[in-house]
């Protein structure tokens, strides 16, 4: 029997994690795999067990504590939390850093939109939140608020049972509450402006008497206002509007006034309604929303048509009316042309790049198919020569830079390489993708364009996917592979996400080929075709699309 590897008295992670990675490439094993072998050679019933007798080691156990606070917390462990809890009270106290927050954040900061039960569910922890501010958690302010951004209902009815929300008209709003809000606005001088973020409150948590109430009041602020609703519709009827889907789907804190907000509600929904027609009507009848007050406007819409199905000729139509972001200097920071690449609409390069420059680094070069400036971010031993890992993607991106929606910490070559991978497969350059899986790229990467998962996954939500698909399976990707925040594989985005049948039983068809024993293992040498084609040149059936947000952004107000 081999003796176990012994840890010397400082060890290092890194040097762990180098190990565990060599180990995958070397025996061709998931990532995952690898830890649990090289944290068993080490004597350790697992990679996590490994990592803590490290952090216990370099006297970093709060590092260590918060680590596995996270990773507890994710999994609503409530049983584990107790004891992290127990054995490290100072998590309790911690009230969160650049790479951690408090444990308060970690429970109820939602990743999306967590209005309804189902969302809560799916995106806080509220059980989690209750055990920690039953054992006296310190609640900073920003808790509350971000409950109230992301529409978490549950979660800010257990916060008011335990008394730690602010009396203020915006919290009574979120709750419904329409006595004390009548209260409030009788007793207290609030401008149009405080009511008008009120009104928008009541109808992203459709409360529609409150809502009601406060549009009353805003009204008889601003007399202009009502005679605007006359000509157009109804209160009832504006109210009811604004709590629609899609209605408020847009920063309506910068829309300048609740007819403002009426108007661009309506370029909205036209736009999530793929009605060009009418989106065309409202910008031409309101034309100050192609002006310089709405540049910020403009940038959004042409965002979101970069990452939606069949939305250019909303950008076409954009410019044909001469918008002001044409002539914007500099122009706003955008990454529009990183969500043409991440959900393969390269087609909208040529329009987006009459506003901003395509950027010069490895990820867009590998999403454009240029495998000559591919090959030139390499050194003459292949090594990446990426010089600044700041200028290149993820690195340029300020929502990554922030959140840090993959978990990945700072940033590395190794993340620039996945990143060029995932593009060049995403959009079919497998030229490149061959060259970069030559150079370092892991095939076996938890890039996702919203929390990790991996390339396979993301490939399930974008049309025709199948050829993309066929030359990662190809090339042997590890089909295991399970998302963060569902636990599940490509199969079940496919299946559960996507609603695509189909789609499931081929990676299911492609998985058995892989590892079918008919007395010894078979590799496959080729996917299975397409459901639908009578051979893999055929095109696959146009699987049907969910929409998901691009890069993981942050809950939209509604």
């Amino acid at each position: 029997m081999t003796a176990p590897k012994s840890l010397p008295p400082r060890p290092s992670l890194e040097s762990l994690r180098k190990q565990a990675k060599k180990l995958a490439r070397d025996r061709a094993l998931p990532l995952r795999d690898a830890q649990l072998l090289l944290a068993r050679e080490y004597g350790f019933a697992g990679w996590q067990d490994l990592t803590a007798e490290v952090g216990k080691r370099l006297g970093n156990d709060l590092e260590w504590a918060l680590a596995q606070a996270q990773r507890v917390i994710h999994h609503n462990d409530i049983v584990g939390l107790k004891r992290l809890l127990a054995e490290y009270p100072a998590l309790l106290s911690w009230q969160g850093d650049e790479r951690h927050g408090s444990l308060l954040d970690m429970s109820t900061g939602a990743y999306g939109d967590a209005f309804g039960p189902e969302r809560e569910h799916w995106f806080t922890r509220s059980t989690c939140a209750e055990l920690l501010i039953d054992a006296g958690a310190i609640v900073l302010p920003h808790v509350a608020e971000g409950i109230l951004q992301s529409r978490a209902v549950g979660l800010l009815h257990m916060f008011e049972r335990k008394g730690l929300l602010p009396r203020t008209l915006m919290f009574r709003v979120a709750l419904g509450q329409l006595d004390a809000v009548r209260a409030l606005v009788t007793e207290n001088s609030y401008d149009v402006r405080a009511l008008t973020d009120a009104f928008i409150c009541a109808c992203r948590f459709e409360h529609e008497d409150v809502a009601s109430l406060l549009l009353d009041r805003t009204i008889a602020l601003h007399p202009g206002l009502d005679r605007r609703i006359e000509g157009a519709t109804d209160r009832q009827s504006f109210v009811r509007f604004f709590m629609e889907r899609q209605s408020l789907n847009f920063e309506h804190a910068r829309a300048g006034g609740l007819w403002q907000a009426f108007v661009i509600g309506h370029v909205v929904r036209s736009f999530h309604d793929n009605d060009l027609v009418s989106f065309v009507h409202v910008l031409r009848r309101d034309p100050w929303l192609l002006g310089d007050d709405y540049v910020w406007f403009q940038n959004d819409l042409i965002s979101r048509a970069s990452f939606n199905d069949n939305r250019g000729a909303f950008i076409s139509a954009l410019f044909d009316l001469d918008a002001a972001i044409l002539r914007r200097r500099p122009p706003p920071q955008s990454e529009a042309i990183a969500y043409a690449l991440t959900y393969a609409k390269t087609e909208l390069i040529p329009l987006l790049t009459r506003i901003w420059p395509l950027p010069d680094d490895l990820p867009h070069a590998a999403g454009m198919g240029d495998l000559s400036r591919v090959k030139a971010w390499f050194d003459v031993s292949g090594a990446p020569a990426l010089v600044d890992l700041d200028n290149h993607y993820p690195g340029t991106s300020p929502h990554l830079r922030k959140h840090d929606d993959l978990h990945w910490g700072a940033p590395t070559a190794q993340h620039v390489l996945d990143t060029a991978l995932a593009w060049s497969v995403i959009n079919r350059h497998f030229d490149v993708a061959d060259f970069l899986l030559g150079h370092g790229a892991n095939i076996n990467t938890n890039w996702n364009s919203h929390e990790p998962a991996s390339i396979l996954h993301h490939l399930v939500f974008l049309p025709d996917p199948y050829e993309s698909m066929r030359f990662l399976i190809d090339r042997g990707i590890d089909m295991t592979i399970k998302d963060y925040r569902w636990d599940s594989n490509a199969v079940g985005w496919a299946r559960y996400g996507n609603n695509d049948e189909k789609m499931a039983q081929w990676l299911e068809e492609a998985e058995r080929q892989r590892h079918s024993t008919e007395g010894a293992r078979v590799e496959l040498t080729s996917a299975p075709a397409p459901p639908g084609s009578a051979s893999p040149a055929t095109p696959a059936p146009r699987p049907r699309t969910a929409r998901r947000r691009p890069g993981g952004r942050r809950p939209r107000r509604r």
